[in-house]
């Protein structure tokens, strides 16, 4: 079941949502992302380059994390200091990392995917990977609001 979280009492936006692992809720998962950080009044800037890694690090769970039977979760958090945005995205699989990126003119120019770390990387100020315990991962993207 999708649900939101709302988090009572904190000075900082923090949302939450289980989302199935299907292309459904990875499309979802954009779909909300963007809804809550404009009712937050998040610039158009962030919340652009937001609404792109979520919905590249959501695929990437529904494609490389997906456990049967299991969701994966976004989570964003906006910072105390204005401008400073988290998102993460924990999956199942633990034992998949995100590989580090290539080099642009290592890709393979007609190749369908392998592109999306290289987006989260030139969208985000910072990205890596973290256990999800018990048996998952979180790949988390910090992005700083540079029209603050």
């Amino acid at each position: 079941m999708n649900q939101a979280t709302p988090h009572v009492g904190t000075p900082v936006g923090t949302f939450t949502q289980l989302l199935s692992s299907t292309r459904r809720g990875a499309r979802l998962a954009r779909l909300l992302a963007v809804t809550e950080l404009r009712s937050w009044g998040v610039s158009q800037d962030l919340t652009d380059r937001a609404a792109l890694i979520v919905a590249e690090l959501a695929a990437n769970a529904v494609l490389h994390g997906r456990v049967p039977g299991r969701c994966f979760r976004l989570t964003l958090v906006l910072g105390p200091a204005a401008g400073r945005l988290r998102v993460e995205v924990s999956d199942a699989r633990g034992d998949l990392h995100p590989l580090p990126c290539p080099t642009a003119t290592a890709l393979d120019p007609l190749s369908t995917g392998g592109r999306g770390l290289t987006l989260v990387t030139a969208l985000a100020d910072h990205w890596d990977c973290v256990p999800y315990p018990p048996t998952g991962k979180t790949v988390r993207a910090d992005l700083l609001d540079t029209t603050a």
